[in-house]
């Protein structure tokens, strides 16, 4: 990276100095120019108030000691009278020169251009006399080429110097510029404590919660693993375990059918920690597209309290829906799967004679759920973690009541790909809420 960085810092400095010394050469021939032109008209002037052209056969007698201006007088009709470069009775009519035609119109005219009588580029300035015939000068000059041959050698001393000072000033700003990134990749741990660019704040800011979020991640992978990998181990132990003594015929008939109970309870705790794992990992594919529809908030509640009232009177805990119809934008089945979840919890971790309320309210904009229950509740310090894989807050209880640790984690899912939000309020030994805000 350094290598890229450092070549393309040469390259910017390289075209950089290149650029300006063309534009810088550009500049010198724009001046060049005028100043030419400026000489030429000063020097039409002085030749007309000399009157030099009031008698033809003078002029014509008349030596220029600048063997590099050329004068060319004109009649009002484009003939030429006089030039001091070539013989006036061979050349054209000059009416359609640039110079000429502007200075019969305007009363003076400028033009760069070659001269086909000499075969030579010439700066010419024309200036039209009171008795209408056009005095030309011009002075004979190289293209921009040779202006530029003429400083080239001071050009490109120039050009070789701050390419020069470029390349040692690229190398000097790479090392400043990669060094404090070498060292927050060589210590992502203490970026704070690193003394950084000022501009560098908002990039050491998001890589440090990058990193941070990878840290995470990967420990969150890590943990999912060791989890699922001990979720399935114990009850395969104890499906291996009793399957093992009843085909060794160590088991009395009583015991077999103790014992078929043992891996069939097992077996269904077995598949319903895979169906949430599978489920999860459906959810945790953050991209797919939402099949939405309007749906009435309260009658999926209703279906969901019915399917638990069953698994209620098991607990020995009632369960009631309260509220009103609310319609909300969503998908039907996992607004299902997230209320079941949330009413089956309320359940499973609720005392012997506790209940279960659930409320489904409009509140100004926002269609609300919310299921109360009056079991454990949640200890502060764990009611930021509840939605976390696996965590429970009480793992003995939540291995008695067949749960797998991944319901909440769903509910939360779900709430964050609705753009919904969810709160929780928990006193421990008096209960929990939970609501979901749409």
């Amino acid at each position: 990276m350094k290598r890229k960085i450092n070549a393309r810092f040469v390259l910017l400095t390289v075209m950089s100095v290149v650029l300006t010394l063309v534009l810088a050469t550009l500049a010198y021939y724009e001046l060049f120019k005028k100043e030419v032109l400026a000489d030429l008209r000063s020097y039409t002037y002085v030749l007309q108030h000399a009157q030099m052209f009031d008698d033809l056969t003078t002029m014509q007698e008349y030596t220029l000691s600048d063997t590099d201006v050329r004068i060319t007088l004109v009649d009002p009709k484009g003939a030429v009278q006089y030039d001091s470069r070539a013989d006036a009775a061979d050349m054209d009519n000059h009416e359609n020169r640039p110079e000429i035609a502007q200075a019969l119109k305007n009363g003076y005219g400028e033009a760069i251009r070659h001269s086909d009588t000499i075969g030579r580029n010439l700066f010419y300035y024309a200036l039209r006399l009171d008795n209408g015939s056009i005095l030309r000068v011009g002075k004979e000059s190289g293209s921009i080429w040779a202006v530029f041959a003429s400083i080239f050698p001071w050009i490109a001393g120039i050009g070789i110097l701050l390419i020069g000072l470029g390349l040692v000033l690229s190398h000097y700003l790479t090392i400043q510029l990669l060094e404090p990134i070498e060292r927050m990749a060589n210590d992502m741990d203490h970026l704070d404590s690193m003394t950084v660019y000022k501009e560098m704040i908002p990039f050491t800011t998001k890589i440090r919660k990058q990193h941070e979020d990878i840290i995470k991640n990967a420990k969150m992978r890590q943990d999912f693993t060791a989890n699922v990998t001990h979720e399935l181990k114990t009850p395969l132990t104890s499906i291996s375990g009793y399957s093992e003594l009843i085909e060794n015929g160590m088991a009395t008939d009583a015991d077999v059918v103790r014992f078929a109970a043992e891996i069939h309870k097992n077996s269904m705790r077995l598949l319903t920690l895979i169906n949430d794992i599978i489920r999860l990992s459906e959810l945790d594919v953050t991209e797919q597209t939402l099949m939405t529809q309007k749906v009435d908030l309260y009658e999926i509640a209703r279906t969901c309290v019915n399917m638990l009232q069953i698994n209620g009177e098991k607990h020995d805990v009632s369960i009631a829906l309260y509220g009103t119809s609310c319609m909300i934008n969503a998908n039907r089945e996992m607004m299902e799967e997230l209320v079941y979840n949330l009413c089956d919890n309320a359940i499973r971790y609720n005392n012997a004679g506790g209940s279960v309320s659930v409320w489904v309210t409009q509140e100004q904009d926002h269609a609300v759920i919310s299921v109360k229950d009056t079991g454990i509740g949640i200890p502060r310090e764990d009611q930021e973690r509840i939605f976390e894989r696996f965590y429970r807050v009480d793992k003995s209880r939540s291995k008695s009541t067949g749960g797998t640790g991944l319901g909440l984690a769903i509910v939360k899912h779900i709430v964050e790909q609705h753009g919904a939000k969810i709160e929780v309020e928990s006193k421990l030994g008096e209960g929990t809420e939970i609501r979901v805000i749409f």
